[in-house]
């Protein structure tokens, strides 16, 4: 590893304005620690060619004094987010070869502020897991192992496995994921990194490869509190072409740095204390309360009573919005198509080909619950819940609470494969912490604060006001500092 790789989003780009180090130079350094971490599995596509044009590109803004806010500073992307002509494939058999002749918003708002794309992330097919187990491409690997045991490897978590798992092995200097049910804050809980998802409407969804529609939600991954508000300014904006972003005014995050927390008040659920939580977990927990205690801040017990409902009507919600969205995958129009001379069998032989056992069992719940006979018994239901879930947080924050402390995951990482003669409740079960804030659209972030004793990362949640990200940034930088930084040690390559 290089002192180039060690640098953070903020350091870097301080070094590339001042000419101190090149565009060039900090990607080549990239691209060559991701040849040599194959074993992690973290990537569907590199696009080298494409980084080194990038690069070069941004040298020559740098040395106009003309560079934008990430100039030269090279990002992974998560294989859910078009890319004009880079192969995208929501990690789907379903998908392949597709190359799209245009550019998610998101992704876009990165390549104008002078980002560098290094490739493509590996992730749950269509995001629908919380391990990154169900990729077509095989599974993602984290850079992380417990203390002692250099042979069993550990999932990254998911769906946004790969993205973080580039991250935490210092394959880039920062990720795109996506958030539907906990796909980013999951992951960088389980790889000791930083990911937030921002509020629903904050960052545009157009061109994004969609799972659930009133849930996905574009966010980063990186290092540090402080490089999160700075990607996430360029990633948010308003935008037309998606009817769900809003139009308000994106703040400068990273201003939020520096101001105190002296005052505020933090709510702490009693019902997120929950049965299999690990006793490591809990007493993170106690101590992130201390810490924020310690800092000024005003501990306050609140109850959210509709948060046990929250995972059974996510995965009613989500799963119907994701048989609708998948039902355009048909090998007619675009990827995998098993020819056949019925239409309605090509359609049959292809998706059941093309997608795997995740994706068809979700759809098939999503039909189930959407069908007639059906709908109110429980996709209706759902929705009233979603609107209950709402509303304890409504009452929470109209009373005065600044953000909510909660556990990130209820354990550390667990074991490649060790799900896999589980029920699939038990993998879902892994989404109990992060749910909430995406059935109420609110920011939720998941911020490194400690390591377990056989040293497996674990992450602390802050959720928040609609739109007040800043207020997340401020609290999480408080925890950042007290539990300070830890990086995996180097194990994938010589």
């Amino acid at each position: 590893m290089t002192d180039l790789t060690k640098l953070t989003i903020a350091s870097a780009r301080d070094l590339l304005n001042s000419r101190e180090i090149s565009a060039v130079e900090l990607t080549e350094a990239y691209l060559g620690e991701i040849a040599t971490a194959g074993d992690l599995n973290c990537f569907v596509t590199v696009t080298a060619e494409r980084a080194r044009q990038m690069a070069a590109a941004a040298d020559e803004k740098l040395a106009r004094e003309a560079g934008g806010p990430l100039e030269g500073i090279p990002l992974a992307v998560k294989d859910l987010f078009c890319t004009r002509d880079v192969l995208t494939t929501a990690s789907s058999h379903i998908l392949d070869g597709f190359t799209p002749p245009y550019e998610s918003t998101v992704t876009a708002n990165l390549w104008a502020d002078g980002a560098v794309m290094l490739g493509k992330a590996n992730c749950d097919e269509f995001a629908m897991g919380s391990s990154n187990e169900t990729s077509y491409y095989g599974d993602v690997v984290n850079p992380w192992h417990r203390h002692g045991d250099d042979e069993t490897r550990l999932v990254p978590g998911g769906s946004s496995g790969g993205s973080a798992a580039a991250v935490a092995a210092r394959l880039c200097l920062g990720a795109l994921g996506t958030d539907t049910g906990g796909s980013i804050r999951q992951p960088a809980a389980f790889t000791g990194t930083v990911g937030i998802k921002p509020t629903y409407g904050r960052c545009s969804r157009w061109g994004i490869v969609a799972f659930a529609s009133s849930l996905d939600q574009a966010g980063p991954f990186t290092r540090t509190v402080r490089d999160a508000a700075i990607l996430l300014k360029s990633m948010a904006s308003h935008d037309p072409k998606d009817t769900t972003s809003v139009a308000l005014p994106v703040p400068d995050y990273e201003r939020a740095f520096g101001r105190p927390v002296k005052g505020l008040k933090i709510g702490i659920p009693k019902e997120y204390r929950v049965d299999g939580m690990s006793d490591e977990v809990e007493d993170l927990w106690q101590q992130g309360i201390g810490w924020l205690k310690a800092a000024g801040a005003e501990i306050v017990d609140i109850s959210l009573p509709h948060t046990r409902y929250a995972l059974p009507a996510y995965y009613i919600v989500a799963p119907a919005e994701a048989s609708s969205n998948l039902a355009r995958y048909d090998g007619v129009r675009y990827g995998l198509r098993i020819a056949d001379d019925d239409l309605i069998t090509e359609y049959e032989k292809t998706r059941a080909a093309g997608f795997g056992r995740e994706v068809k069992r979700r759809v098939l719940i999503g039909t189930y619950v959407l069908s007639a006979g059906y709908y109110d018994a429980y996709y209706l239901r759902a929705q009233k819940v979603r609107a209950l879930i709402k509303r304890d947080f409504d009452v929470v924050f109209d009373a005065g609470v600044d953000a909510i402390l909660t556990p990130a995951t209820p354990t550390p990482a667990f074991a490649v494969e060790s799900m896999a003669t589980a029920s699939p409740i038990e993998m879902y079960l892994n989404d109990v912490f992060t749910v909430t804030a995406n059935m109420s659209g609110l920011p939720g972030i998941s911020v490194p604060a400690s390591l377990t004793d056989d040293g497996l990362p674990l992450g602390l949640q802050l959720i928040g006001r609609a739109f007040d990200e800043t207020m997340l940034f401020r609290i999480g930088r408080v925890i950042e500092d007290a539990a300070g930084f830890f990086s995996p040690e180097r194990w994938w390559a010589s």
